[in-house]
């Protein structure tokens, strides 16, 4: 079922559930304006025609002894499709890479990465990621505070 047009009710119902994934589907109904099984009939509808694309929690890197997070900017050696797509397959295979974006410009990717500590990352850094074939540069920025942090997209409604 694909879903294009969005109305006013569509609206709310994204940004109510981009803030509060944990909404119940009755208050969501009520933020809405709406009864709980339309409510419900959108939601899914929204799911299926991938719209809304799935669900997580915000968890705190610094409860489970991840001190740092980095943003490494990446160069590769060639930019042919086999040799992006082999980088990206690579990429997906390490957890500590939480985020992959392909780039136009000078840099050819960024990522984002979560490590323990810095001894944790050198080794990721010098073992793994440099040590790839096709990888020609890296430079990292570590990220000193995150004054602002919003999940999502703006949403009108």
């Amino acid at each position: 079922m694909r879903r294009q047009k969005l109305d006013r009710t569509d609206l709310r119902i994204l940004k109510k559930i981009q803030d509060d994934g944990r909404i119940t589907n009755v208050e969501l109904a009520k933020y809405a304006g709406i009864s709980a099984p339309p409510c419900l009939r959108r939601v899914r509808s929204l799911e299926e025609s991938n719209i809304i694309r799935g669900y997580s929690a915000d968890i705190n890197p610094n409860s489970l002894g991840y001190g740092i997070t980095v943003f490494t900017q990446v160069k590769l050696e060639s930019n042919k499709d086999k040799d992006l797509k082999s980088f990206e397959e690579k990429m997906s295979e390490f957890e500590n890479v939480r985020e992959c974006y392909l780039l136009s410009g000078d840099i050819d990717y960024l990522l984002k990465i979560v490590a323990k500590d810095w001894d944790t990352y050198q080794h990721f850094l010098t073992s793994e990621l440099n040590a790839i074939a096709n990888v020609s540069s890296v430079k990292t920025s570590p990220i000193m505070k995150t004054p602002k942090k919003l999940q999502g997209i703006p949403i009108d409604g």
